[in-house]
């Protein structure tokens, strides 16, 4: 059996704090993402929409993750 030491409440407070703070910096680089990328296919770079997918997609997987290991702090 694994013998986990389980956070103090004011501990889990602090961790979800810095984890909002992260999930909304990524949210903020998101849509700076999608407003640079469409700048750039409006003005005619269409090189530019699958990189951006692609980090995009990875940002939204990183918030999932963080996400995850919210609950699984909670059990």
């Amino acid at each position: 059996m694994k013998d986990r030491r389980r956070f103090s409440r004011a501990q889990r407070m602090t961790v979800l704090a810095a984890i909002v703070a992260i999930a909304v910096l990524i949210n903020v680089v998101q849509l700076w993402l999608l407003t640079a990328t469409m700048n750039a296919h409006l003005g005619g770079d269409r090189e530019l929409a699958a990189p951006a997918a692609a980090l995009s997609a990875g940002a939204f997987l990183l918030v999932g993750g963080l996400l995850r290991y919210v609950y699984r702090m909670e059990r």
